[in-house]
């Protein structure tokens, strides 16, 4: 990718004079060895004397067990374990935010590829073959599919006790029946997309002499995993250790658990080691994945382009089971209105149980949705109107100080109008018909399908606004342990904590913020593991703000101790003294002392928590609240793109990003995240999607799941600001999910300004561009 930019350096201090600290852009620990492949994922491990496990899954969408049969697969040579619901060591249930799904399907099964039972073997082909002689008796129902359906039908079946709606959410501000001069309205819908991570879901369990069990595994949250999995074990927390193991991305498909309870069961069983090993056909139906959409939009201007109201009808296919649907609904309402000033909403939101496959956290969670539907109304209004569609935008956009519809006032930067003049003043790529077509360049590239015949461009723009960590009242906090001392004449600082390393180069933050703390090169990350405090999940744009600040806060509680030391020794006050190239310098006197000379034999070790500031649930009739969220982020995209009219075929010319990133700890790093989440919205705008028929995935492959490889990710300028957030740890600011959100709308009302087609679904498929019916 060509044209990139970083973040402008801040003003040097003497921390910033150790190699790799804060604002620097150090190597990544493990970056060289996965480009060599050398790296060990979680499906490398491997242990001695190890079984295979292996999971029996329905083959309907909804049906009735009405007896198991395990006796033929027992008998099979090679097996050592059949377990059904029975086998529950513990409670039968589990859930991230709702306890509701099943650790082995009882009497009925809600969703194609729902767990039923689970073989141990001496291989993976003997397990297979093992799950082929389970014999079960289904009675096979009528499946529900359509989320509005399940939201408004009192007649349908009760997937669950309370029904199928998971969550309901109104938002109202001002006047819900407001007119207007100019209204433009549409149905949007958006198709269900992959994590499409490359590492499938995989682990290794231990049983342990102490009766409990030690699971190595690729997850996006530790704690999370290992209280459901103890409570289905039924076993103490204290016994269930989980270690992190090289995760080959995340994007949300592991906050779910898949195989935690499976293996930790078959190893508990058997007294033997028990990996499971996903293949991708079987990580399409083991994990969630983002919802699926319909919604109904309308947006009320006056004749000068000012926004009188919006109203909004969203519905989220949430799947058999809940997962993060009630965050989804939280988020896409809160969110709803996009970064605009409307001072009249009505919007309701909607997550429902279907039997379709369960949906949950992706990159994004639940602003994705609306903001293609929002976006994609800012350029039909600004139609309407005559209007440039940057300047509608940046007529209404917020700013610090605004009033979101929730009644949250915006205490930080919300720089929404810059981030669209910057992107607009960058240089738009020539576009000349008038010599030779270079094919490669054109819709459908080296296939060789257009010499430029029926190819016209178009330039789309999106803003969107998104919210950072977790919302509603949520206590959400890391925490950290780091420990300083002498090694081999050298200082050297040990940061542990439980913050999960998916590939956001996490790992690095936190050496270059405990390198800038405590002045000292040498920064070593202690495996993450269960037995440092919870750290939360690896979603929400967070961990570099949360585990951030709390790496920060131990640091800190290291240097007080050291500086009160350092105080009696030499007669200094703690608050003249600094830490910086491995020496206590005194901001009176100069250089004291060599920190190791002044650890001598000795360590420091501090664990300290990071908080915060406090949110608060919406109202659950108007919406309202006075902190939903503790933190924006803020992404503008511009995409440029030639479609083929006569074939369908789109090809991404150009995909320029503007962000806002608070403070950029790891300018390249932050640089990479705009690119990968780019990438990821592109994916969304003109391929990606599960194909869902009846319950039934289609498509669960990636020769049929189509996601962007290099060939279709055009150039980037990205251009990154720093307004820094008060609040925040360094002035940080949420950067990965952003990007992924802004680009979709960018490419569709790219591709809708080129066609002057209305375009209301979303991947954007030829058959939308030709006019033929899917």
């Amino acid at each position: 990718m060509a044209d990139q930019t970083s973040p402008a350096r801040a003003p040097q201090d003497l921390n910033e004079l150790i190699t790799g600290g804060i604002g620097d852009s150090p190597l990544r620990p493990d970056g060289t060895l996965k480009v060599r492949g050398e790296y060990a994922y979680s499906s490398d491990l491997w242990a001695e004397d190890m079984l295979w496990g292996a999971t029996l899954r329905s083959p309907h969408p909804y049906a009735r067990i009405k007896s198991i049969d395990i006796g033929p697969a027992l008998k099979h040579p090679g097996v050592y374990a059949v377990l059904t619901h029975e086998d529950v060591p513990g409670e039968n249930i589990y859930g991230l935010k709702v306890a509701d799904t099943p650790v082995l399907a009882e009497d009925v099964v809600r969703y194609k590829g729902e767990p039923v039972a689970l073989v141990a073997a001496d291989h993976p082909e003997t397990a297979r073959r093992a799950l082929e002689k389970i014999v079960v008796d289904y009675e096979v129902l009528e499946p529900i599919t359509d989320p509005e359906r399940a939201a408004h039908d009192d007649t349908l079946p009760k997937l669950h006790p309370e029904g199928n709606v998971v969550r309901y959410q109104p938002i109202i501000k001002g006047d819900p029946d407001a007119e207007a001069d100019v209204v433009v309205s549409d149905v949007y819908t958006l198709g269900m997309q992959d994590q499409a991570f490359l590492g499938p879901e995989s682990g290794l369990a231990i049983p342990a002499e102490d009766g409990g069990v030690d699971l190595f595994i690729a997850t996006q949250w530790l704690h999370v995993d290992q209280k459901q999995t103890a409570r289905a074990l039924g076993l103490p927390v204290e016994k269930v250790r989980f270690t992190m193991s090289g995760v080959g991305g995340a994007f949300g498909g592991r906050e779910d658990l898949s195989m935690q309870i499976h293996s930790c069961m078959l190893a508990l069983h058997t007294g033997r080691p028990v990996k499971m090993v996903y293949n991708r056909e079987e990580s399409f139906y083991g994990h969630v994945h983002r919802h699926p959409a319909k919604m109904y939009y309308e947006h009320g201007a006056t004749k000068d382009g000012k926004l009188v109201y919006i109203k909004a009808r969203m519905y989220f296919d949430g799947g058999a089971y809940a997962s993060k649907t009630p965050v989804v609904v939280s988020n896409a309402t809160s969110l709803g209105t996009g970064p605009y000033e409307v001072p009249n909403v009505n919007i309701e939101g909607w997550g429902l149980y279907t039997n379709n496959p369960p949906c949950g956290a992706m990159r994004g969670l639940g602003a994705v949705q609306p903001a293609y539907a929002y976006e994609s109304q800012m350029d039909k209004l600004a139609k309407a109107l005559g209007m440039d569609p940057v300047r509608l935008r940046q007529l209404n956009s917020v700013e610090e100080g605004s009033t979101l519809h929730t009644g949250q006032v915006l205490d930080s930067p919300a720089p929404v109008a810059e981030l669209l003049e910057r992107l607009k003043r960058l240089p738009l790529p020539p576009e000349d018909r008038t010599n030779a077509v270079d094919i490669r360049n054109m819709p459908g590239g080296i296939s060789n399908t257009t010499h430029g015949e029926g190819v016209v461009r178009g330039v789309g723009y999106s803003v969107i606004i998104k919210n950072i960590s977790y919302a509603e009242g949520a206590d959400d906090y890391s925490t950290a342990r780091v420990r300083l001392q002498a090694i081999g004449g050298e200082p050297v600082a040990m940061v542990h904590t439980a913050a999960a390393e998916v590939g956001q180069g996490l790992v690095t933050v936190q050496q270059q913020i405990a390198r800038s703390e405590l002045g000292v090169e040498r920064v070593n990350i202690h495996p993450n593991d269960t037995n440092v405090g919870d750290a939360g999940s690896s979603s929400a744009s967070r961990q570099t703000y949360i585990t951030g600040g709390a790496v920060k806060n131990a640091c800190e509680a290291v240097r007080e101790v050291l500086f009160d030391r350092v105080a009696r020794r030499f007669g200094e006050k703690p608050a003249d003294l600094s830490l910086t190239g491995g020496k206590v310098i005194s901001k009176v006197t100069g250089v004291l002392a060599d920190l190791v000379d002044v650890l001598g034999d000795d360590v420091i070790e501090e664990t300290r928590e990071y908080h915060h500031l406090q949110t608060y649930e919406m109202d659950p009739v108007t919406g309202q609240s006075r902190r939903v969220h503790v933190q924006h982020g803020y992404s503008a995209h511009r995409a440029v793109v030639d479609v083929d009219t006569e074939l369908g075929l789109v090809k991404v010319v150009q995909l320029d990003c503007a962000q806002d990133v608070g403070k950029a700890i790891n300018p390249d790093a932050v640089v990479g995240q705009i690119h990968g989440g780019s990438a990821q919205g592109l994916g969304l705008a003109v391929m990606e999607e599960i194909q869902v028929k009846d319950g039934q995935i289609r498509n669960p492959s990636f020769t049929d799941y189509l996601i962007p490889t290099i060939l279709d990710v055009p150039p980037m300028t990205v251009d990154v600001i720093e307004r820094g957030d008060p609040n925040s740890p360094y002035g940080v600011r949420g950067v990965g999910e952003p990007p992924t959100i802004s680009a979709t709308p960018a490419v569709v009302n790219a591709i809708r300004n080129a066609t002057g087609l209305n375009l209301t679904h979303t991947p954007v498929a030829p058959e939308h561009i030709c006019g033929i019916e899917p």
